[in-house]
């Protein structure tokens, strides 16, 4: 009797382990990829912005075509990426052409009073703020996820079961320098 109550609990905890440690790694993937999508939101909607900020601009800087020409590429090839590291790239250099904008549009009195440009300045400013909340969220959850799928005795179920290892949204070396403004 105690042999089979004993083998009964064995293959019990050899059942239930499995099964646990495989919907806990689902749980933590899907965090990863709901943490994902609020990201991508917040891209959307500053990609949406810039637009009306380039018009804004343009109305007041047109000599500065080729600062425009950089941001409305860089928000191209931001909204083109396919990979979160060519993501966090290309967001990268977006961020830089803004900030560009940005200082170029010091120096034009008439824009820096105008109600439309600071709205949307302050628009984008709250924008690029709930990008770095919602990055922060999803390199926390990346790295539950990573933490999860690599210790042990999990690391041996995670790839029996195809789970592998998850990028973290970096900010790109360019995006710690202080951009460059030259007439």
């Amino acid at each position: 009797m105690f042999y089979l109550l004993l083998f009964v609990v064995i293959l019990a905890f050899i059942v239930f382990v499995p099964i646990s440690i495989y919907n806990s790694m689902v749980k933590h993937r899907n965090m990863v990829d709901e943490a994902w999508s609020g990201i991508e939101v917040q891209l959307k909607r500053r990609s949406d912005l810039i637009g009306n900020l380039v018009e804004a601009v343009k109305g007041y800087a047109t000599h500065e075509k080729n600062l425009l020409e950089k941001v409305t590429l860089a928000r191209a090839a931001a909204t083109q990426s396919s990979s979160i590291s060519e993501r966090a790239q290309a967001e990268g250099a977006l961020q830089q052409a803004l900030r560009s904008l940005f200082a170029v549009a010091e120096n034009y009195p008439e824009l820096k009073a105008n109600e439309n440009f600071l709205n949307l300045q302050n628009t984008l400013s709250e924008l690029e703020q709930d990008i770095q909340m919602a990055r922060r969220y999803y390199n926390g959850a990346v790295r539950e996820y990573n933490n999860m799928i690599q210790v042990f005795p999990n690391n041996l179920f995670a790839s029996m079961f195809g789970f592998s290892k998850r990028e973290y949204f970096d900010a790109p070396e360019e995006d710690l320098d202080v951009p460059q403004v030259k007439f």
